[in-house]
């Protein structure tokens, strides 16, 4: 009871925005009662199964308001109403912490309904794999807008830890498990086991690294920047670029250490060239270009492992280069092709070089070209052959005459061209060792021969050599012949003497030799018979009934070599 003349106390006057706040926050508790993240909505998504228009929405607002009362709350309070409590305060921050929870839970239903690599572009018509490229565009741009949404109330509300927590969780699954399925195998699970495997092992996954490489950096690494800059975008922009590289930077230093580690591997065999090369064109071509789009200059460290595994590739390339050009020089000069036909190393060099010459530009960047700017000895094919020098000056052409040394220069920025002259030299030295002259002509007639056709016809292998130099081929094979013919048939059926005689030794000579092909046999019969038939019709007309051959028995004779037919009399 009180006294008289006295007053009971009145309780503290609610101000307007006091009013409104604590209307705000009661607002914001019915819609958090109805979409808590511990009842049974919880399995359900406010952006995606909500039936009431803006109700997401509402939702972000209502955290924000929360978290806006919080702060008019601690603003009003004094260190009495600290010491009481801060009811308001704490019923806010108990909300806003459910609200959180809530939206946390909404990144996980949303990021869980991406796809594993994000494509904002309409689908890829040269990917067979529906599972790598979403199919609406249109929904995949607003899952990204509602992210953002999300991403930027929990970053307001003083909840980024644990947004970042959930995406870079969900989104590190989601990229491992696109890798696993480009490559058949993971590259950084490998890495420990590759140095116990054998060649035959690694090639099997270097082939498996080709394929999946190039779509890793250029689609699944690409996919996540684009998703990184729309959902953390304007001021939370430097936090997309912390997300990006917490969730593919590993990666992709997995598949660049997995390349290095198999390149270390290969060693120095020739047949693993074109590996490597693989490696260095998807290195150079793609994946370098991603990382400057993607990681643009946040990533020093993976600029310097991109540049030291091409840097590595390069080596490899090199000494494997090298390692085929040692090959060539150790191949025995005694060892000679019977009957004057290609030989294997001729075959196998040029079909060697011939899908070298895939590999151009790979091998233009390699090489520089500085390194081959000595063109004192490039001819090709400058020996004896065991013949007089007169005779051989007459076949020989130079492969490369003074006014192309601009080409040479270009050309030797390429070791294609140096490779193919290491051949010819080779080929010129095993000419040497036959011990007819006759024979040594007609074998570096047909390896020249085989040797134009392989680099002419508008193939690539004439474009790294040139056209001019698959003409001067064709000429110095015709040049081989005309000196093989000479030295076949001899001064004595060219020149006279016992010439039917002659003839028939010089056929029994020839009987088993071989043309390159029939071309090069048919070559080979009309020079022989310009040369022979001639001169052997005027001793026939000396002759007369006396000679053992007609003309026509001559032409026979000659048609019969290398493969020929036959021929009548009313053909002849």
């Amino acid at each position: 009871m009180t006294r008289a003349g006295t007053r009971s106390p009145l309780p503290p006057r609610r101000t307007l925005p006091a009013t409104v706040v604590d209307d705000t926050v009661a607002a914001a508790a019915v819609l958090l009662d109805k979409w808590h993240p511990e009842d049974s909505s919880s399995g359900r998504s406010l952006f995606l199964d909500s039936t009431i228009p803006d109700e997401a929405d509402a939702f972000l607002r209502a955290a924000k308001d929360l978290h806006r009362a919080m702060l008019f709350y601690a603003s009003g309070l004094t260190s009495k109403d600290l010491h009481g409590g801060g009811h308001g305060l704490i019923h806010a921050q108990e909300l806003l912490d459910t609200a959180m929870r809530r939206l946390e839970l909404e990144l996980q239903i949303l990021l869980s309904s991406l796809p594993d690599v994000i494509q904002f572009n309409q689908y890829d018509n040269d990917n067979d794999d529906d599972d790598y490229y979403v199919e609406d565009d249109q929904s995949l741009t607003e899952t990204c807008g509602h992210l953002r949404a999300v991403a930027e109330a929990m970053l307001a509300a003083g909840y980024g830890k644990e947004c970042v927590a959930v995406f870079k969780e969900h989104r590190r699954a989601s990229v491992a498990a696109a890798l696993q399925r480009l490559h058949g195998f993971s590259p950084s699970q490998q890495l420990s086991t590759i140095s116990k495997l054998a060649w035959e092992q690694i090639d099997a996954r270097m082939q498996s690294w080709l394929a999946g490489a190039r779509p890793a950096f250029a689609s699944v690494f690409a996919g996540e920047r684009d998703l990184c800059d729309r959902v953390f975008a304007g001021e939370h922009a430097s936090v997309g670029d912390a997300v990006f590289s917490a969730v593919v930077e590993d990666q992709a230093m997995s598949i660049l250490a997995f390349a290095e580690a198999a390149v270390a591997k290969a060693k120095r065999a020739p047949e693993r060239l074109f590996r490597m090369l693989d490696v260095h064109d998807a290195l150079t071509e793609t994946i370098i270009p991603a990382i400057v789009a993607a990681f643009e200059e946040k990533s020093e460290l993976m600029f310097r492992a991109a540049e030291l595994a091409v840097a590595k590739v390069g080596d490899t390339v090199r000494g494997m280069v090298a390692g085929f050009e040692a090959a060539i020089e150790k191949e025995p000069a005694k060892a000679t092709a019977p009957c004057g036909a290609v030989h294997p190393l001729t075959r196998y060099v040029m079909n060697y070089l011939v899908v070298l010459a895939d590999y151009e530009n790979a091998l233009a960047n390699i090489y520089s070209a500085e390194q081959y700017t000595d063109t004192t000895d490039i001819g090709f094919g400058s020996g004896t052959a065991g013949s007089s020098s007169s005779d051989h000056s007459m076949a020989s052409t130079s492969s490369f005459s003074s006014s192309s040394t601009q080409r040479t220069l270009s050309l030797w920025s390429n070791p294609i061209g140096w490779l193919v002259s290491v051949l010819m030299r080779k080929l010129d030295a095993k000419a040497g060792n036959y011990r007819e002259a006759a024979l040594s002509y007609l074998f570096l007639a047909n390896n020249t021969h085989y040797v134009a056709k392989k680099v002419g016809g508008g193939t690539k292998l004439e474009a790294v050599l040139g056209e001019e130099w698959a003409k001067e081929q064709r000429a110095k094979a015709r040049g081989y012949v005309d000196v093989y013919v000479r030295s076949a048939w001899g001064s004595k059926v060219l020149r006279g003497g016992a010439v039917d005689k002659a003839v028939i030794e010089a056929v029994a000579m020839q009987e088993t030799w071989v043309a390159a092909d029939e071309e090069m046999g048919e070559v080979l019969r009309a020079v022989a018979r310009a040369a022979v038939v001639p001169t052997y019709r005027m001793f026939y007309r000396r002759q007369g009934a006396a000679a053992r051959l007609t003309p026509g028995d001559v032409i026979g004779m000659i048609d019969r070599l290398f493969g020929g037919q036959t021929v009548t009399l009313t053909q002849q």
